[in-house]
């Protein structure tokens, strides 16, 4: 039996994905986290073999918390199943150490077969985000562009703002105050080196950042 622990900060999401695994042989929910705290208590006192983490929870970023999983539960195959397309939060997400990553948008008979992948020791794209890894990396130039060298936090404030959230309803979100929002932006607009808002907006344009808002 495939062991399972779901964490999502939306309690209608989690529980259609318990209806999805439940439904499927060999596959067991035995936990539900609404935050990366929730979830680190949980794992601590759950044995499992799979985590379905969502980037997008409250507190500590999504990537941040990765990492931290993986320190303390080495050997835990984490699937990110996300609202985030875009395959720069993927390649972020699998160096962090995820074993796969998928969108909201997937399949249920997806999502069961991604399950089944990583706990096997595997890791799980979809095609169509391993089309657009594989097609970035063959168009990439000596140069960096200026967006991989954000840090995982940069960039999430990065691509909220180019999204049109203002620092108090990022803040917000990552559960911070806005004054470290704003140094986050300042140190953000000093990398890529912009000087307005419309800017950043064009810039993230311009590298296909935002192609699912589009």
């Amino acid at each position: 039996m495939t062991r399972i622990i779901v964490a999502d900060d939306h309690t209608l999401v989690r529980a259609g994905l318990q209806r999805i695994l439940a439904g499927s042989e060999n596959l067991e929910v035995v936990g539900e986290a609404a935050n990366g705290a929730q979830a680190m208590a949980l794992l601590e006192q759950t044995p499992c073999d799979v985590l379905l983490l969502d980037l997008s929870m409250p507190g500590r970023s999504g990537i941040d918390l990765i990492v931290q999983i993986k320190a303390s539960f080495p050997r835990l195959a984490i699937l990110v199943l996300t609202m985030h397309g875009e395959e720069q939060y993927a390649v972020r997400a699998l160096k962090a150490g995820a074993a796969g990553y998928m969108t909201k948008e997937c399949a249920p008979a997806e999502l069961v077969l991604a399950v089944r992948k990583v706990v096997a020791g595997g890791v799980y794209l979809s095609l169509a985000m391993a089309e657009r890894i594989a097609s970035e990396l063959a168009t990439s130039t000596v140069d960096t562009p200026g967006y991989r060298r954000l840090s995982d936090r940069e960039f999430d404030v990065f691509l909220m703002l180019a999204r049109g959230l203002t620092v108090s309803d990022i803040g917000d979100n990552l559960c911070v105050s806005a004054k470290t929002v704003s140094t986050y932006k300042a140190r953000v607009m000093q990398k890529l080196d912009l000087r307005s808002q419309t800017e950043l907006v064009h810039y993230a344009i311009k590298h296909n950042l935002l192609r699912d808002e589009l």
